[in-house]
């Protein structure tokens, strides 16, 4: 047992870092909504007002992963590995950005006419940030390892949903899309996407590690 985890039984229970994670993870699933929300609106003009959302909510990010990195700097005692609470972090936040990064390509590369497995993409995304937040609120209580493991082979395997889909829609385009540029800017939007689960797996990855080192 590391000398960390025998501090954890002299000192009260975390209210700085457990609660900051939990907002993390409440914060992604309003992203995902809303780019679902994005992607199914049929108007461009909500969809810009969406994608504003969006940005802001990806800021609230930001601050949130500033202020778990200033908890860090505050406090000896953590309730797990100080290396772990900043991997679980800036993991959350590349599943921010990743999200936003896909909002963003839409509205650049003006593509108005989100595709079907970008709809079925951003259902896997917000499954999966809904995992991901479900994870963190167990973490307070790491006598819940099966839950929090539950959560993590649930991330897993939307992941590997989406990489099907994606692999397929990537396949798809080559074969029928004879318009270069289109194939150029369905292929970033997807890949984006894509890329938002893979980070979420990574989120699974680490609350897995945690895991083993704190049973």
């Amino acid at each position: 047992m590391s000398l960390n985890s025998i501090f954890q039984y002299f000192v009260p229970k975390d209210k700085k870092f457990f609660p900051l994670f939990e907002q993390a993870g409440a914060n992604l699933i309003d992203m995902a909504k809303l780019l679902k929300e994005l992607v199914n609106s049929p108007n461009i003009e909500d969809r810009k007002s969406i994608s504003k959302k969006l940005e802001d909510l990806e800021h609230v990010g930001d601050n949130i992963t500033h202020q778990i990195h200033m908890e860090l700097g505050r406090n000896f005692i953590t309730p797990f590995d100080r290396e772990d609470i900043h991997a679980l972090a800036s993991s959350l936040d590349d599943v921010a950005d990743f999200i936003h990064g896909a909002s963003n390509r839409i509205q650049l590369y003006k593509v108005d006419k989100p595709t079907e497995p970008m709809i079925e993409l951003t259902d896997l995304i917000l499954e999966a940030t809904e995992h991901v937040a479900k994870a963190l609120y167990e973490l307070k209580d790491l006598k819940n390892i099966r839950n929090i493991t539950d959560s993590c082979v649930r991330i897993n395997s939307v992941e590997n949903k989406a990489d099907y889909i994606f692999d397929k829609a990537v396949a798809d385009l080559f074969e029928y899309e004879k318009d270069a540029i289109m194939l150029i800017k369905q292929k970033e939007v997807l890949s984006a996407m894509e890329d938002a689960t893979d980070k979420c797996e990574d989120v699974a990855n680490v609350l897995e590690s945690i895991l083993v080192k704190n049973a």
